[in-house]
Parts: C-alpha cells; sequence; structure tokens
C-alpha cells in the first residue's frame, strides 16, 4: 500500500471516528431532509420509528466502513432498512421514493463528511485522495444497498399485491356480494373452501395506531392455529380486508358445540390477539353469507363502543344482534336513549351503575332474588338501585317497558356514543 493511501485511511477514519460521536446529530439532519423534499415518506407514527431507524443503521454501517476501511462488496442491507423496505411496500409508498430516498442521504452524508476535510488535521495535499476514496466507498455502499432494498421491496409488494388481488379474494367479494346463478361447486374449487357445510364467519381486526404493517402475516398465523385448536373440519378460509383486518371462516361438517367459550379462551391466553367479531353459525351458501354479515354488524357495535383491545364480541351475544339493528344512525339512537331514560342515560359511572341494575332487574323477570343473584349484589342493594334508577327516570316504568328494556340495552352495548354527554 502506497503512502499516501495509508495517510488518506488515518484521515478517513479520524472523520468517520468524530461524525460517530455525533451520529445522532448526522440522522436527524438524513431524516429531516428526506420528510422535507419527499412527501412519499412522511407516514404513520410508526413508519417514521421505522425510517429513523433504518438511516441509523444505514449511518452507521457506511461510518463503520470508512472508519476501518471494511470492504462493501459483500455488506447486507441492515435489518431495519429491510423492514423499512417492506412496510414501503405494503403501503404503497412508490420505489422510486425510497430510490431518492437514498440518493438524497447519500448527498447529505456526503457533504457532511466533506465539511470534517475543511478541519486543520487534513492537510490540502492530501484531500484529493481523501475524497476520492470517500466518495467511492459512499457510492458503492449505496449502490449495493439501493439494489439490496429494491429486491426487497419488489417481493414484498409482489407477495402483498397477491394476497390483496388474488382470484381466491374478488371470488370470495363474489360470493358475498349476492351474486345470483352462482356455480357452487366451482367456486367452492376456486376457493379451496366447502361452501357447502357449516360455516362460522369471524371478523378480525388490530387498532390502525398499534400495527407494525405485519399485521395480515399475523392474523393469517392466529386464524390457522385457532382453527386447530377449534378442530376445524378442512382449512380456514382466511381474506385480507385492509392492511389491519381479515375475514375468515371455520369449516364444520356438521354444527359443533359451544366454540365461542372457546375462541374466546384462545384470545386472551395470547398477547398478540386482534379484536375479534364472530358471526352466527351458516350452513351452505346462503350461511356463508349470513354468518358474515352477523360478525360485520358484531364488528360495528364493538368499535362504536370503544371497547379495549383484544375484545371478542359475538353475534349470539344477548342483545348484540338487536342493538346492532340501532346502530345505522347513532345520533338518532342517542336521541331516543335519552327520550326514554331520561336523567338515567348520563354517562356517568353512578347512572351506568343503575342503568345495569335495571337492566338485569328487567330481563330476569322484575325478579330482585334473580337479579341480585346474577349481579352478586345483596337483595336490598339491588331494591336500592332499581327505585333510584326509576327517580332518575323521572316516570315510572309502565306501557312503555319494552321501550326501556331496548334503550337499557342499547346503552349496554353503545356506552358513551349514545348516552347523553356529562355537562
Amino acid at each position: 500500500m502506497r503512502h499516501d493511501d495509508i495517510d488518506a485511511d488515518r484521515y478517513i477514519a479520524a472523520i468517520a471516528a468524530r461524525l460517530t460521536e455525533r451520529a445522532a446529530d448526522v440522522c436527524a439532519i438524513i431524516r429531516s431532509s428526506l420528510e422535507d423534499d419527499i412527501a412519499q415518506l412522511r407516514g404513520d407514527p410508526r413508519t417514521d420509528e421505522l425510517l429513523c431507524a433504518s438511516i441509523e443503521a444505514n449511518v452507521g454501517a457506511i461510518l463503520n466502513a470508512l472508519r476501518y476501511s471494511l470492504s462493501v462488496a459483500g455488506i447486507q442491507v441492515p435489518h431495519a432498512a429491510a423492514e423499512y423496505s417492506k412496510r414501503a411496500a405494503r403501503q404503497g409508498i412508490p420505489a422510486m421514493a425510497l430510490i431518492q430516498g437514498y440518493r438524497l442521504g447519500q448527498r447529505r452524508m456526503t457533504e457532511l463528511v466533506f465539511a470534517e476535510l475543511h478541519t486543520p488535521t487534513v492537510p490540502p495535499a492530501d484531500r484529493i485522495p481523501v475524497i476520492e476514496r470517500i466518495t467511492a466507498i459512499m457510492s458503492e455502499y449505496i449502490d449495493r444497498i439501493t439494489e439490496q432494498g429494491m429486491a426487497i421491496y419488489d417481493a414484498e409488494r409482489a407477495r402483498w399485491l397477491e394476497n390483496q388481488n388474488s382470484i381466491r379474494a374478488v371470488r370470495v367479494r363474489e360470493v358475498l356480494g349476492g351474486r345470483k346463478n352462482l356455480d357452487v361447486d366451482a367456486v367452492t374449487e376456486v376457493i379451496r373452501y366447502p361452501l357447502r357445510w357449516h360455516h362460522l364467519a369471524l371478523v378480525l381486526w388490530y387498532p390502525d395506531s398499534e400495527t407494525d404493517g405485519d399485521a395480515l402475516p399475523r392474523l393469517q398465523r392466529l386464524v390457522r392455529e385457532l382453527a386447530e385448536k377449534a378442530c376445524t373440519a378442512a382449512k380456514p378460509l382466511i381474506v385480507a380486508a385492509d392492511q389491519v383486518s381479515a375475514w375468515a371462516w371455520l369449516p364444520y361438517r356438521a354444527q359443533p358445540g359451544d366454540l365461542i367459550s372457546g375462541i374466546r379462551k384462545f384470545v386472551a391466553a395470547r398477547q398478540d390477539a386482534p379484536d375479534i367479531a364472530i358471526g352466527t353459525f351458516g350452513i351452505g351458501l346462503d350461511g356463508f353469507r349470513r354468518s358474515h354479515r352477523s360478525a360485520q354488524r358484531a364488528r360495528t357495535v364493538a368499535l362504536a363502543r370503544g371497547l379495549p383491545s383484544a375484545t371478542v364480541v359475538a353475534a349470539s351475544d344477548p342483545g348484540l344482534a338487536t342493538a346492532a339493528l340501532l346502530g345505522a344512525d347513532l345520533a338518532e339512537t342517542r336521541e331516543w336513549v335519552c327520550e326514554v331514560l331520561g336523567d338515567l342515560s348520563g354517562d356517568n359511572k353512578n347512572d351506568a351503575r343503575l342503568r345495569e341494575t335495571l337492566r338485569v332487574f328487567l330481563r330476569t323477570g322484575s325478579s330482585y332474588k334473580a337479579a341480585a343473584a346474577e349481579l352478586d349484589l345483596h337483595f336490598n342493594t339491588v331494591k336500592y338501585r332499581v327505585g333510584r334508577a326509576v327517580v332518575r327516570r323521572g316516570r315510572p316504568i309502565g306501557d312503555d317497558r319494552l321501550d326501556v328494556e331496548l334503550a337499557l340495552l342499547t346503552c349496554h352495548w353503545y356506552g358513551s356514543a349514545v348516552l347523553r354527554p356529562t355537562r
């Protein structure tokens, strides 16, 4: 190695060491440039975090290559950068935006490195060979990482599009659309699911704010594991609904026993469980559609209520199907609930306790004893709360008992969405 090469390596190593100490600032500058100049790279908080991790990984790799004279010929794209490419593919961020991002990042990094050349430690006579070496190393690194990143992007994009636009998914949507003159056996063969059997439909989803971009593969794995636990007679059918939700059907030759409690136990035992809405059992083509519709209605109620994550609701839950029918216009439903329940429709803990006690009391045939047993309360406590609930309502329960029960049921399922806000 020539003497001037040794000197160039020494100066480059010193520059890289100084920039390594300022790595956080370097990454912040590059990230700001990317977000300011390339609008497509501005994403949700999770995507932004992954972009930041990708920048940090690439900056660290470049600085290490410069500092220790490492060859970039066999370098592999950092894990964080690979994951960002996959997420960008799933979110539809254009490939060109990623390529522009790498080139802009290279330009900003080059400017920061060259700014260090003006320090007294690098003699003017040595700056040209230093610039040439740095430019060669950084250009080769970016070329390799861009090529690998695009290969990862293309593979993930193809997989995503196949998941979204496959013939199977299209045919399932056609079936759900109620198309007449459908050849059930032909469609069964195409979608690889026994449409003539018994079905239990599920709708599964993760909150938009919590998903990490890997939602669909996670949902698919979970449904397969659930199907195995639930002893289905064939493989489940899983269709992507969007980026964070899926539709699924569990097939059986005959209607099994209680599956819903088993699903609830399965979900409760998992930390990564999504929200799940369960439909009613159906048989044949009509049952396939009907089970899905009932699962969708159950999901609508769950979303309107704002239930906590990893919640399982079933269309067969007492009163849910009836409550779902009132969910088309929640503003109008709220007005009706307030009219029927008066001050008892307040959105506060005290009224909530009174409403629940009155709801159970009426459902158990106006039996204080039965309501006390179900609520695990003393007989006198139930009697007191029922009396207070009637007072809060402002009038006795007479000929409008059915309205009161339906309003209480609506409050039970929709919560704040149909209650009078606290003043």
